[in-house]
Protein backbone atom coordinates (compact mmCIF):
# COMPACT_ATOMS: atom_id res chain seq x y z
CA UNK A 1 0.00 0.00 0.00
CA UNK A 2 2.59 2.18 0.94
CA UNK A 3 4.35 1.51 -1.98
CA UNK A 4 1.44 2.07 -4.09
CA UNK A 5 1.15 5.50 -2.50
CA UNK A 6 4.98 6.35 -3.26
CA UNK A 7 4.52 5.75 -7.06
CA UNK A 8 1.31 7.62 -7.13
CA UNK A 9 2.77 10.56 -5.36
CA UNK A 10 5.97 10.35 -7.36
CA UNK A 11 3.71 10.17 -10.65
CA UNK A 12 2.07 13.36 -9.50
CA UNK A 13 5.02 15.40 -8.86
CA UNK A 14 6.27 14.60 -12.24
CA UNK A 15 2.81 15.19 -13.78
CA UNK A 16 3.12 18.97 -11.90
CA UNK A 17 6.87 19.49 -13.25
CA UNK A 18 6.35 18.76 -16.67
CA UNK A 19 2.90 21.09 -16.60
CA UNK A 20 5.26 23.92 -15.24
CA UNK A 21 7.69 23.30 -17.75
CA UNK A 22 5.24 23.31 -20.62
CA UNK A 23 3.94 26.64 -19.13
CA UNK A 24 6.90 28.26 -18.52
CA UNK A 25 7.78 27.91 -22.28
CA UNK A 26 4.14 29.71 -23.16
CA UNK A 27 4.80 33.85 -23.52
CA UNK A 28 2.84 36.44 -21.39
CA UNK A 29 0.40 37.71 -23.51
CA UNK A 30 -0.90 41.18 -23.27
CA UNK A 31 -4.40 42.14 -24.99
CA UNK A 32 -5.93 45.91 -25.22
CA UNK A 33 -9.80 45.16 -26.07
CA UNK A 34 -11.95 42.37 -25.60
CA UNK A 35 -12.31 41.22 -29.80
CA UNK A 36 -8.08 41.21 -29.84
CA UNK A 37 -8.12 39.17 -26.26
CA UNK A 38 -10.66 36.86 -28.06
CA UNK A 39 -8.18 36.25 -31.47
CA UNK A 40 -5.56 35.57 -29.23
CA UNK A 41 -7.40 33.27 -27.04
CA UNK A 42 -8.02 31.28 -30.11
CA UNK A 43 -4.82 30.97 -31.16
CA UNK A 44 -3.73 29.88 -27.33
CA UNK A 45 -6.05 27.77 -26.63
CA UNK A 46 -4.53 24.73 -24.76
CA UNK A 47 -1.12 26.98 -23.85
CA UNK A 48 -2.31 29.41 -22.18
CA UNK A 49 -4.88 32.46 -22.05
CA UNK A 50 -3.87 36.27 -22.83
CA UNK A 51 -4.75 39.15 -20.43
CA UNK A 52 -6.77 42.04 -21.25
CA UNK A 53 -6.17 45.10 -20.10
CA UNK A 54 -9.20 47.19 -21.00
CA UNK A 55 -12.09 45.83 -19.49
CA UNK A 56 -15.54 44.58 -21.03
CA UNK A 57 -17.59 47.59 -20.28
CA UNK A 58 -15.41 50.21 -20.62
CA UNK A 59 -14.50 52.49 -23.44
CA UNK A 60 -10.97 52.52 -25.22
CA UNK A 61 -10.70 55.92 -26.08
CA UNK A 62 -10.34 57.09 -22.69
CA UNK A 63 -9.43 54.40 -19.87
CA UNK A 64 -7.57 54.50 -16.33
CA UNK A 65 -5.50 51.17 -16.04
CA UNK A 66 -5.70 49.17 -12.58
CA UNK A 67 -2.74 47.81 -10.81
CA UNK A 68 -3.67 44.49 -12.16
CA UNK A 69 -3.78 45.41 -15.55
CA UNK A 70 -0.68 47.52 -15.73
CA UNK A 71 0.98 44.75 -13.95
CA UNK A 72 0.16 42.26 -17.00
CA UNK A 73 1.47 44.60 -19.33
CA UNK A 74 4.90 44.77 -17.24
CA UNK A 75 5.31 40.58 -17.59
CA UNK A 76 4.06 40.10 -20.89
CA UNK A 77 6.42 39.13 -23.78
CA UNK A 78 4.08 39.92 -26.10
CA UNK A 79 1.68 42.99 -26.43
CA UNK A 80 -0.94 42.95 -29.40
CA UNK A 81 -3.47 46.43 -29.65
CA UNK A 82 -5.43 47.90 -32.28
CA UNK A 83 -3.13 51.17 -32.03
CA UNK A 84 -2.97 54.54 -31.22
CA UNK A 85 -5.47 55.49 -33.23
CA UNK A 86 -8.14 53.86 -30.68
CA UNK A 87 -5.44 54.03 -27.28
CA UNK A 88 -3.62 57.20 -27.59
CA UNK A 89 -3.09 57.08 -24.12
CA UNK A 90 -2.24 53.24 -24.04
CA UNK A 91 1.17 54.30 -26.49
CA UNK A 92 3.31 55.66 -23.62
CA UNK A 93 2.06 52.86 -20.98
CA UNK A 94 3.82 50.25 -23.40
CA UNK A 95 6.55 51.47 -23.68
CA UNK A 96 6.96 52.33 -20.11
CA UNK A 97 5.78 48.93 -18.61
CA UNK A 98 6.91 46.32 -21.44
CA UNK A 99 9.71 48.05 -23.16
CA UNK A 100 11.15 44.57 -24.41
CA UNK A 101 8.09 43.00 -25.55
CA UNK A 102 7.22 42.35 -28.91
CA UNK A 103 3.99 44.80 -29.83
CA UNK A 104 2.68 43.91 -32.47
CA UNK A 105 0.27 47.04 -33.87
CA UNK A 106 -2.81 45.47 -35.79
CA UNK A 107 -3.69 48.58 -37.86
CA UNK A 108 -0.13 48.46 -39.37
CA UNK A 109 -0.43 44.95 -40.42
CA UNK A 110 -0.32 44.65 -44.39
CA UNK A 111 -3.33 42.67 -45.56
CA UNK A 112 -5.80 44.24 -43.92
CA UNK A 113 -9.15 46.28 -45.23
CA UNK A 114 -8.93 50.16 -43.31
CA UNK A 115 -11.45 53.19 -43.74
CA UNK A 116 -11.04 56.62 -43.33
CA UNK A 117 -13.54 58.38 -40.55
CA UNK A 118 -16.63 59.29 -42.11
CA UNK A 119 -17.55 62.75 -42.19
CA UNK A 120 -20.79 65.05 -40.72
CA UNK A 121 -23.75 62.99 -38.52
CA UNK A 122 -25.35 61.53 -41.35
CA UNK A 123 -24.40 59.40 -43.66
CA UNK A 124 -27.01 58.40 -46.30
CA UNK A 125 -24.81 59.09 -49.52
CA UNK A 126 -22.47 56.95 -47.92
CA UNK A 127 -21.21 54.94 -50.95
CA UNK A 128 -19.40 52.01 -49.63
CA UNK A 129 -17.45 51.89 -53.05
CA UNK A 130 -15.75 55.03 -52.82
CA UNK A 131 -13.10 53.35 -50.53
CA UNK A 132 -9.81 52.97 -52.23
CA UNK A 133 -7.90 49.78 -51.65
CA UNK A 134 -4.99 49.56 -54.38
CA UNK A 135 -7.68 48.59 -56.96
CA UNK A 136 -8.96 45.68 -54.82
CA UNK A 137 -12.35 45.28 -53.92
CA UNK A 138 -13.29 45.51 -50.06
CA UNK A 139 -12.00 41.89 -49.28
CA UNK A 140 -8.56 42.80 -50.38
CA UNK A 141 -6.27 44.65 -48.53
CA UNK A 142 -2.86 46.21 -48.93
CA UNK A 143 -2.65 49.98 -47.92
CA UNK A 144 -1.30 52.40 -50.31
CA UNK A 145 1.37 54.77 -49.52
CA UNK A 146 -0.60 57.70 -49.18
CA UNK A 147 -3.03 55.97 -46.78
CA UNK A 148 -0.29 54.39 -44.54
CA UNK A 149 1.39 58.34 -44.66
CA UNK A 150 -2.16 59.71 -43.22
CA UNK A 151 -2.09 56.65 -41.00
CA UNK A 152 0.85 57.39 -39.28
CA UNK A 153 0.22 61.34 -39.10
CA UNK A 154 -2.68 60.44 -37.52
CA UNK A 155 -1.04 58.35 -35.10
CA UNK A 156 1.53 60.60 -34.29
CA UNK A 157 -0.78 63.84 -33.87
CA UNK A 158 -3.27 61.21 -31.45
CA UNK A 159 0.11 59.76 -29.73
CA UNK A 160 0.38 63.76 -28.24
CA UNK A 161 -3.03 63.13 -26.84
CA UNK A 162 -2.39 60.49 -25.04
CA UNK A 163 -1.30 62.28 -22.07
CA UNK A 164 -4.58 64.07 -21.72
CA UNK A 165 -6.05 60.43 -22.14
CA UNK A 166 -4.29 58.32 -19.30
CA UNK A 167 -5.48 60.38 -16.41
CA UNK A 168 -9.34 59.77 -17.59
CA UNK A 169 -11.76 57.37 -15.57
CA UNK A 170 -12.90 54.44 -17.43
CA UNK A 171 -14.96 55.59 -19.96
CA UNK A 172 -14.36 59.48 -19.14
CA UNK A 173 -14.14 61.67 -22.88
CA UNK A 174 -11.98 64.87 -22.66
CA UNK A 175 -11.34 64.98 -26.64
CA UNK A 176 -10.82 69.08 -26.69
CA UNK A 177 -8.75 69.71 -30.00
CA UNK A 178 -8.73 66.07 -31.28
CA UNK A 179 -8.76 65.15 -35.07
CA UNK A 180 -11.88 63.16 -36.32
CA UNK A 181 -9.93 62.39 -39.45
CA UNK A 182 -7.72 60.12 -41.02
CA UNK A 183 -7.93 56.39 -40.23
CA UNK A 184 -11.14 54.76 -38.25
CA UNK A 185 -9.48 52.25 -35.67
CA UNK A 186 -12.99 49.94 -35.82
CA UNK A 187 -11.42 47.81 -38.05
CA UNK A 188 -12.07 44.54 -35.81
CA UNK A 189 -15.46 45.00 -37.27
CA UNK A 190 -14.55 43.87 -40.46
CA UNK A 191 -14.18 39.54 -39.92
CA UNK A 192 -11.46 39.08 -42.54
CA UNK A 193 -9.69 41.73 -41.05
CA UNK A 194 -9.76 39.11 -37.96
CA UNK A 195 -9.10 36.27 -39.82
CA UNK A 196 -5.68 38.05 -41.32
CA UNK A 197 -4.74 39.14 -37.75
CA UNK A 198 -4.98 35.37 -36.42
CA UNK A 199 -2.28 34.53 -38.94
CA UNK A 200 -0.32 37.33 -37.33
CA UNK A 201 -0.55 36.61 -33.77
CA UNK A 202 0.23 33.16 -34.22
CA UNK A 203 3.21 33.78 -36.28
CA UNK A 204 4.67 36.04 -33.43
CA UNK A 205 3.71 33.67 -31.11
CA UNK A 206 5.57 30.89 -32.87
CA UNK A 207 8.66 33.25 -32.97
CA UNK A 208 8.64 33.56 -29.36
CA UNK A 209 8.11 29.94 -28.34
CA UNK A 210 9.00 27.54 -31.43
CA UNK A 211 8.11 24.57 -29.63
CA UNK A 212 4.51 25.49 -29.88
CA UNK A 213 4.35 26.55 -33.34
CA UNK A 214 2.65 24.17 -34.97
CA UNK A 215 -0.72 24.50 -32.47
CA UNK A 216 -0.15 28.23 -32.78
CA UNK A 217 -0.80 27.81 -36.32
CA UNK A 218 -3.74 24.76 -36.36
CA UNK A 219 -5.59 27.26 -33.78
CA UNK A 220 -5.67 30.11 -36.36
CA UNK A 221 -6.64 28.14 -38.84
CA UNK A 222 -9.13 26.93 -37.34
CA UNK A 223 -10.46 29.74 -35.74
CA UNK A 224 -10.81 31.01 -38.96
CA UNK A 225 -12.78 28.44 -40.80
CA UNK A 226 -14.62 29.61 -37.21
CA UNK A 227 -15.24 33.05 -38.94
CA UNK A 228 -16.01 31.96 -42.05
CA UNK A 229 -18.81 29.83 -40.81
CA UNK A 230 -20.17 32.94 -38.74
CA UNK A 231 -19.81 35.16 -41.58
CA UNK A 232 -22.34 33.26 -43.52
CA UNK A 233 -24.47 33.34 -40.38
CA UNK A 234 -24.37 36.95 -40.46
CA UNK A 235 -25.12 37.20 -43.96
CA UNK A 236 -27.93 34.91 -43.84
CA UNK A 237 -29.55 36.95 -41.03
CA UNK A 238 -29.12 40.20 -42.64
CA UNK A 239 -30.54 38.81 -45.96
CA UNK A 240 -33.56 38.69 -43.93
CA UNK A 241 -34.40 41.89 -42.72
CA UNK A 242 -34.55 43.29 -45.99
CA UNK A 243 -34.45 47.18 -46.07
CA UNK A 244 -32.99 48.62 -42.55
CA UNK A 245 -32.47 52.26 -41.82
CA UNK A 246 -30.44 52.53 -38.70
CA UNK A 247 -28.58 55.75 -36.87
CA UNK A 248 -25.83 54.85 -34.30
CA UNK A 249 -24.49 55.89 -31.28
CA UNK A 250 -20.59 56.14 -32.50
CA UNK A 251 -19.17 56.13 -35.50
CA UNK A 252 -17.81 52.35 -34.63
CA UNK A 253 -19.52 50.23 -37.16
CA UNK A 254 -18.45 51.45 -40.76
CA UNK A 255 -15.98 48.24 -41.41
CA UNK A 256 -19.53 45.93 -40.05
CA UNK A 257 -21.82 48.06 -42.52
CA UNK A 258 -19.14 47.76 -45.35
CA UNK A 259 -18.66 44.04 -45.18
CA UNK A 260 -22.41 43.05 -44.71
CA UNK A 261 -23.33 45.59 -47.49
CA UNK A 262 -25.60 47.68 -44.84
CA UNK A 263 -25.37 51.05 -44.06
CA UNK A 264 -26.18 53.71 -40.56
CA UNK A 265 -28.02 56.53 -41.71
CA UNK A 266 -25.76 58.80 -38.69
CA UNK A 267 -24.33 58.48 -35.48
CA UNK A 268 -24.84 60.72 -32.97
CA UNK A 269 -21.53 60.66 -31.62
CA UNK A 270 -18.35 60.73 -33.06
CA UNK A 271 -16.05 57.73 -33.54
CA UNK A 272 -14.17 58.57 -30.69
CA UNK A 273 -17.61 58.38 -28.65
CA UNK A 274 -16.87 62.16 -27.34
CA UNK A 275 -19.97 64.02 -26.27
CA UNK A 276 -21.77 65.43 -29.96
CA UNK A 277 -22.19 69.09 -30.40
CA UNK A 278 -26.45 70.14 -29.90
CA UNK A 279 -26.55 70.72 -32.96
CA UNK A 280 -24.79 67.31 -34.06
CA UNK A 281 -27.65 65.56 -32.00
CA UNK A 282 -30.58 68.00 -33.91
CA UNK A 283 -29.18 66.96 -37.26
CA UNK A 284 -29.36 63.35 -36.22
CA UNK A 285 -32.85 63.79 -34.91
CA UNK A 286 -33.92 65.63 -37.74
CA UNK A 287 -32.32 62.37 -39.78
CA UNK A 288 -34.45 59.89 -37.87
CA UNK A 289 -37.63 61.98 -38.46
CA UNK A 290 -37.48 63.05 -42.18
CA UNK A 291 -35.82 59.24 -43.44
CA UNK A 292 -38.40 56.92 -41.00
CA UNK A 293 -35.27 55.62 -39.45
CA UNK A 294 -35.94 51.93 -38.26
CA UNK A 295 -33.72 51.57 -35.43
CA UNK A 296 -31.54 53.73 -33.31
CA UNK A 297 -28.72 52.01 -31.21
CA UNK A 298 -27.38 52.74 -28.19
CA UNK A 299 -23.92 51.10 -26.01
CA UNK A 300 -23.73 50.51 -22.85
CA UNK A 301 -20.83 52.40 -22.22
CA UNK A 302 -22.97 55.91 -23.08
CA UNK A 303 -25.47 58.25 -21.84
CA UNK A 304 -28.64 56.72 -22.68
CA UNK A 305 -30.16 60.53 -22.64
CA UNK A 306 -28.70 61.19 -25.91
CA UNK A 307 -30.72 58.39 -27.52
CA UNK A 308 -34.08 59.07 -26.12
CA UNK A 309 -33.48 62.78 -27.40
CA UNK A 310 -32.85 61.39 -30.72
CA UNK A 311 -36.03 59.46 -30.78
CA UNK A 312 -38.97 61.06 -28.77
CA UNK A 313 -41.80 61.29 -30.77
CA UNK A 314 -40.83 58.91 -33.67
CA UNK A 315 -41.34 55.28 -34.27
CA UNK A 316 -37.87 54.63 -34.13
CA UNK A 317 -37.07 51.45 -32.12
CA UNK A 318 -34.21 51.52 -29.72
CA UNK A 319 -31.88 48.63 -28.81
CA UNK A 320 -28.13 48.19 -26.89
CA UNK A 321 -25.11 46.94 -29.16
CA UNK A 322 -21.79 47.00 -28.41
CA UNK A 323 -18.57 47.18 -31.02
CA UNK A 324 -16.77 46.06 -27.86
CA UNK A 325 -19.36 42.92 -26.99
CA UNK A 326 -20.09 43.77 -23.95
CA UNK A 327 -21.88 40.82 -21.44
CA UNK A 328 -20.01 38.17 -24.30
CA UNK A 329 -18.18 35.80 -22.52
CA UNK A 330 -14.66 36.65 -23.18
CA UNK A 331 -12.32 33.54 -24.36
CA UNK A 332 -11.08 31.86 -27.59
CA UNK A 333 -15.35 31.63 -28.95
CA UNK A 334 -15.43 35.25 -28.16
CA UNK A 335 -14.95 37.16 -31.59
CA UNK A 336 -16.65 34.79 -34.15
CA UNK A 337 -19.97 35.20 -31.17
CA UNK A 338 -19.47 39.01 -31.46
CA UNK A 339 -19.93 38.96 -35.58
CA UNK A 340 -22.96 36.94 -34.37
CA UNK A 341 -24.45 39.53 -31.70
CA UNK A 342 -24.21 42.19 -33.79
CA UNK A 343 -26.12 40.80 -36.46
CA UNK A 344 -28.76 39.51 -33.80
CA UNK A 345 -29.50 43.04 -32.49
CA UNK A 346 -29.78 44.64 -36.23
CA UNK A 347 -32.11 42.16 -36.99
CA UNK A 348 -34.03 41.73 -33.81
CA UNK A 349 -34.61 45.78 -34.19
CA UNK A 350 -35.41 45.16 -37.71
CA UNK A 351 -38.08 42.91 -37.34
CA UNK A 352 -39.77 44.47 -34.05
CA UNK A 353 -40.36 47.88 -35.95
Amino acid sequence: MSISFGKSLAGSVFAITAATSVSADVPQVATDIAPVHGLVARVMEGLGEPDLVVQQGASPHGYSMRPSEARALEAANAVFWIGPELAPWLEDSIGTLAPDAHVVELLDVEGITTLEYREGATFESHDHGDHDHEGEDHAGHDHSEDAAHEKHDHAEEASHEGEEHAEHDHGGHDHAGHSHDGLDPHAWLDPENGKVWLDVIAEELAELDPENADTYRENAAAGQEEIDVAIGEVEEMLSSTGEISFVVFHDAYQYFETRFDISAAGAISLGDASDPSPARVEEVRNTVTELGVTCVFSEPQFNQNLVQTVTEGTDAQTTVIDPLGFGLDTGPDFYPALMRSLAESIASCASSS
